[in-house]
């Protein structure tokens, strides 16, 4: 299985590292920054879930999605609460794996243990909590998940795709306009200069370091 899908992703386009057991996962994991890891949960020396604990607890916060047996639901509880973003039950078609992988490195990593700031805006990716100054400022949970992209991604341009395919998944009627209706709440709760309008191309946050 890890000779396929090692094919597979790299005729997508992708670098691919194979650890053929649990101590190779966490020192290779812990050496390199992944954008994504896939990971089985049967893996000789100590098995996925122990290798995902301990990749959590070395600060590394790549996106992983732990394969698992279709029955085996204790398996992914146990993964998930081991800090798994997603899971799969075998057997699975890899282009639906290569889909989940694609999500979930468009979200990047989600730096769970620490904080985003930029200029005197200030996010708790964990707790889900913003501040501006010493304000805490009450947002929605589809206006945090915009501010947290913005946030990591200071003076960069980001499409409304882009910003829709975060914030809601992917397509949804009238995308365009609900894009630009909460990007215009968010304005309104962090400041109407924090974030620029680009035209015809989508909208940035202002970097004070830059400026």
């Amino acid at each position: 299985m890890a000779t396929l899908l090692r094919r597979g992703f790299q005729d997508e386009g992708y670098a691919v590292n194979v650890a053929p057991r649990g101590p190779d996962a966490v020192l290779l994991g812990t050496a390199d920054d992944y954008d994504g890891i896939v990971m089985d949960v049967k893996l000789p020396g100590c098995d996925g879930i122990e290798v995902c604990r301990q990749l959590r607890a070395a600060g590394r916060w790549a996106p992983i999605i732990m394969l698992t047996v279709r029955n085996a639901v204790e398996d992914r509880v146990a993964a998930l609460d081991a800090g798994a973003d997603d899971y799969l039950a075998k057997p699975f078609s890899f282009s639906e794996l290569s889909a989940r992988m694609r999500a979930l490195i468009r979200r990047g990593a989600l730096e769970r243990h620490g904080r985003l700031r930029v200029g005197d805006l200030r996010v708790d990716v964990v707790a889900r909590r913003a501040w501006r100054g010493q304000l805490e400022v009450r947002l929605s949970p589809l206006e945090f998940a915009l501010l947290e992209l913005f946030m990591r991604h200071p003076g960069v341009v980001l499409t409304r795709s882009r910003l829709l395919d975060h914030a809601w998944g992917r397509r949804t009627e009238h995308a365009s306009n609900v894009v630009d209706q909460y990007v215009a709440y968010l304005r309104r709760k962090v400041g109407a200069k924090a974030i620029e309008t680009v035209r015809r191309s989508g909208y940035r946050l202002r970097d004070p370091a830059s400026a």
